[in-house]
This record gives C-alpha cells, sequence and structure tokens, in this order.
C-alpha cells in the first residue's frame, strides 16, 4: 500500500511538472530569427548584431568599436509573464547587455524605452539590477536610486552565481517573472531581484509612453561595447 501511494505521489507530480511546462512557449526555433527583429540606428544598418547559430543566438558586436545601441526585440509584446533563458558569456567580452521587458522601440529616436533586467559579465554582481531606459527617467530603480548615481557591489543583497565560458563553459539560467508592478529575477536559481514598481512602472511618463505595464521583450547590446554572448532555451509563459 505504501509503495503505492508512492508511485501515485510520483505520477501526480510528473504530470503536474509536464502541464506546467507545457504553458511554456519556445520564443527561439533554434534555426532562425523568426518572430523577432533587429533594432539598430540607421548607421549601423549594415552591419548584424544577431544571428542564430548551431542552436544558439550569437549577439556579436566584437567588429563594429563604434556602434550604437543594438536590439534584438520580440515582435510580440506581453504583459504579465515569466520568461526563462540561458546565456553564455565570456570573460574576454567587456560589453553590457541586458532583457528589456515590457518596453518599445522609437524607431525615429532609435530609442528603447522601458525596464531592463541588466546582465554585466565584466562586473557580474550587477547581474538582475534593474535599470529604466525611459526617457525622462533613466535611472536605476532597483536599487532605487536618482538620476546619476550609480550601483555598487555593496548594493548586491546576495552572493551571485555566475559562469563564465572559460572557466566552467556552463550556460547561465535566468527567470524572469512580471506581474502587475513587480519584477522578480531568479539567476541560476537563486531570487535576486523582487522590485515593487507601483508609482513608476505606471506613472504618466510609462503610461504615455506606453512601456512598464505591457510591451515588448529585447535582448541588447550596449552602445561602443565590445560584447559577445550567446542565448538559447528561451520560453515565456503568459499569466
Amino acid at each position: 500500500m505504501k509503495l503505492k501511494l508512492i508511485l501515485i505521489l510520483l505520477s501526480f507530480l510528473i504530470s503536474s511538472a509536464a502541464i506546467s511546462q507545457s504553458d511554456f512557449v519556445s520564443l527561439f526555433n533554434g534555426k532562425n530569427l523568426d518572430g523577432w527583429v533587429e533594432k539598430k540606428a540607421l548607421r549601423d544598418r549594415y552591419y548584424v548584431f544577431f544571428r542564430a547559430i548551431d542552436g544558439t543566438i550569437m549577439a556579436n558586436s566584437l567588429n563594429n568599436q563604434e556602434h550604437e545601441y543594438a536590439w534584438l526585440y520580440s515582435e510580440k509584446e506581453y504583459d504579465d509573464f515569466e520568461l526563462k533563458f540561458k546565456f553564455r558569456a565570456f570573460k574576454t567580452s567587456t560589453g553590457n547587455s541586458g532583457v528589456q521587458v515590457r518596453s518599445r522601440y522609437n524607431d525615429d529616436e532609435y530609442w528603447m524605452n522601458g525596464p531592463q533586467v541588466d546582465i554585466h559579465p565584466p562586473e557580474s554582481w550587477r547581474t538582475g539590477m534593474v535599470w529604466d531606459e525611459t526617457q525622462g527617467n533613466q535611472r536605476w530603480i532597483f536599487p532605487n536610486l536618482p538620476k546619476n548615481a550609480w550601483v555598487n557591489e555593496s548594493m548586491q543583497s546576495k552572493k551571485i552565481l555566475f559562469y563564465y565560458a572559460e572557466e566552467t563553459n556552463q550556460w547561465n539560467v535566468m527567470r524572469i517573472r512580471c506581474v502587475g508592478t513587480s519584477i522578480e529575477a531568479w539567476l541560476n536559481g537563486i531570487k535576486i531581484t523582487n522590485y515593487k514598481g507601483a508609482g513608476t512602472l505606471n506613472d504618466e511618463t510609462h503610461r504615455q509612453l506606453d512601456v512598464g505595464m505591457k510591451g515588448h521583450i529585447a535582448f541588447q547590446i550596449h552602445e561602443k561595447d565590445a560584447m559577445l554572448m550567446q542565448f538559447k532555451e528561451i520560453y515565456i509563459q503568459e499569466l
């Protein structure tokens, strides 16, 4: 009887996991960038920053030292969701990246408005902090800092795990959950971001630009950075 109960419980757990996994939809087919569009300044129009290579998305600006911001931008927009993906970082890459959530690109001004969960290999402790790219705000919102103030390592509340390709060849796993005015993020299973954005993400500035509460997802290459990074297994669940 005891063994039977254990088998029933295991069956239930496996079934629940399968249902949960099936709620996630893949945003990258491993072959091409269908469902995504590259956003960049006019001066960079002939340079390709993002490519599908060997089942990964390769973000590469190493041969374009003076480039402006570049983004791989989802064609679809989202409001409440959970996003999970893997990324591989390189110690030899001095560049900054990040994940825009509920954001919107201004094609006339070549600017991305909305909050960004930072990924910063040179100073890995910054990963998971939230910068608001929104014109009129443009500051760190997690931790909550005034304009022109900058983050430092003491502001990271937890010791994070961050892997480099040259050391372990491991992929980092990031999970981001946006519900209402909150943004939460986990890096390699450790929760490092718990941002409560009421009064910011839904303020007049964000409402006018239609960001903060809904919008697109985008992976960043920071301007003038020599950046190399890979992404794969990108899944989303709408909530």
